[in-house]
């Protein structure tokens, strides 16, 4: 037995003085990212958002053949007659049209001298009604006149 552990013993300190010498581990590289990268991609990617911003709204702005009324058409009122049709009351300076529009087609019906106020029906309005028959339910149940 003691032969077969010398011979171990042997065997080890041959395989460790035949060893290679120890190595270093090799350095890690340095990080192509920096701070001061990222920052500069970043304010470049700012600077190229902010030009095509700039460059739509100058267009928008000088873009030929679009002329604004410059408040000169007024919208006064409207209501719908279909699905997809209205009947629309336009002030253009002194002076109210009235307007049929439908998908893809604007119809002038009338047109009248600007009025101060806007005319009403006789028909009370939806609100006046419904006060109406609230107060007249609630004489009803004699709930109207207590304080």
């Amino acid at each position: 037995m003691r032969l077969v552990s010398a011979g171990a013993l042997l065997v080890f300190v041959a395989t460790s003085v035949f060893a290679a010498p120890a190595q270093t581990p090799p350095a890690l590289p340095v990080s192509p990212v920096s701070i001061g990268g990222v920052l500069q991609v970043l304010f470049g990617l700012i600077v190229v958002l902010g030009t095509v911003a700039g460059a739509a709204w100058l267009l928008k702005r000088l873009a030929p053949g679009q002329v604004s009324a410059g408040g000169a058409i007024k919208l006064i009122g409207g209501i719908a007659v279909g699905p997809k049709e209205r009947v629309v009351v336009v002030e253009v300076g002194d002076t109210w049209l009235v307007v049929g529009v439908a998908p893809g087609q604007v119809t002038a019906l009338h047109n009248m001298p600007r009025l101060d106020t806007f005319p009403r029906g006789d028909k009370p309005a939806a609100d006046d009604r419904f006060a109406t028959w609230l107060k007249d339910v609630m004489k009803r149940r004699g709930m109207g006149t207590e304080k």
